[in-house]
């Protein structure tokens, strides 16, 4: 590493990740296993998937750990474990009305085709510490499970699909469609570099794995007033669709397993091009349950395909140069890096400008 020129760096670098490793591993608490994370802080898991860009539960589990928690350090690691797979090929595009729905609700209808499925959520409880988990055990847990499960109705049935609430609206001619994806080959920004504008299979890549955090702030300064989306959730849905790809013989589709997802799409007001005041549509889907990412998503989706850009949320090369966490996060950590050169250069050009500014006052006063 050029920037490393010390005399003994290596050696400080190495205990310093012996000491990280220690501060992860010291107390008396017993070893934190990566099943335990997996299952216990599977939305902190989600996350690191999504914005890491790979679907590996246990690998993102076990960065998690590995990296003390910091979801932008374990999805840098997911994301650099990626660079190093074979390519084996590309999934096969699939409906979400296939998906194995868990959580289906939409602010735009109360009565929706098929119901609002409330299914695992916080969000209607208050934002209150449950000191009881202070003492978790197993026999609380069992007594736990066995209340949940105890009234449970056993002919339930549940759909095998649900219908697609923004369906209503196209029926009725109220939605403006989107400009269709491109017939040729998908970009894949993961092996070519982004030109603007970018076609939006390229754009809703990039947002895919985006950080939650800075999408949001960007959906965020749309909502409040600073763009023109403000947007209705349509229809948010959380489940699993299936991972469709072709035979390697045959060349049919074939389904190897399925993927958690979260899907949103937003509807915001629209005037056409024929002058007919339409709705739009905003759309988001990215790995595991983020609902927060996939509704950022769509309404940045909806934003940045604004004829007239007149905020940030609206320009596209802004939103998409801006919402990559671990590019973020490489060249904020780099200043941490010695630039003694450049510092050094820097106070004697100031040194230098400060004796030329004494020098010429002076002279005025003389």
């Amino acid at each position: 590493m050029g920037y490393v020129a010390v005399k003994g760096g290596t050696e400080a670098i190495e205990r310093a990740c012996r000491l990280f490793a220690h501060e992860r591993m010291k107390g008396e608490s017993g070893p934190l296993e990566v099943k335990q994370v997996k299952e216990q802080l599977y939305l902190a898991v989600d996350r690191v998937m999504g914005e890491g860009g790979l679907y590996a539960p246990d690998l993102a589990a076990l960065a998690f750990k590995q990296a003390a928690g910091d979801t932008f350090e374990a999805s840098f690691m997911l994301r650099a474990y990626r660079a190093t797979q074979a390519r084996l090929g590309y999934s096969l595009p699939v409906s979400t009305e296939r998906m194995r729905v868990v959580r289906r609700i939409s602010s735009a209808f109360k009565d929706i085709p098929g119901g609002q499925i409330l299914g695992p959520t916080s969000d209607y409880t208050l934002r209150l510490l449950d000191f009881d988990l202070l003492e978790d055990d197993d026999a609380r847990r069992k007594a736990f499970r066995e209340r949940l499960f105890a009234d449970l109705p056993a002919d339930a049935e549940i759909p095998g699909t649900f219908p697609k609430v923004v369906a209503i609206l196209r029926r009725e001619g109220l939605l403006a469609e989107a400009a269709s994806m491109p017939t040729e080959e998908l970009f894949d920004i993961t092996r070519r570099s982004l030109t603007f504008p970018a076609p939006r299979n390229a754009a809703l890549q990039t947002m895919a794995r985006g950080e939650t955090g800075g999408m949001l702030l960007l959906a965020y300064s749309s909502m409040r007033g600073y763009g023109n989306i403000h947007p209705i959730l349509g229809e948010l849905r959380v489940g699993y669709i299936p991972l469709t790809v072709p035979h390697p013989v045959t060349g049919e589709p074939y389904t190897i397993g399925e993927v958690k997802v979260t899907e949103a799409e937003v509807v915001a007001r629209f005037e056409g091009k024929n002058g007919m005041p339409q709705f739009s549509l905003g759309y988001g889907l990215c790995f595991g349950q983020n609902e927060i990412k996939a509704i950022s998503m769509a309404v940045l989706d909806r934003c940045t395909r604004s004829d007239q850009p007149s905020c940030p949320a609206e320009d596209q090369e802004y939103v998409l140069y801006h919402i990559d966490g671990i590019e973020a996060m490489g060249f904020c950590n780099h200043w941490k890096l010695p630039h003694y050169v450049d510092f050094l250069s820097d106070l004697d050009r100031l040194r230098k400008a400060q004796k030329i500014a004494r020098q010429e006052e002076c002279h005025a006063d003389a």
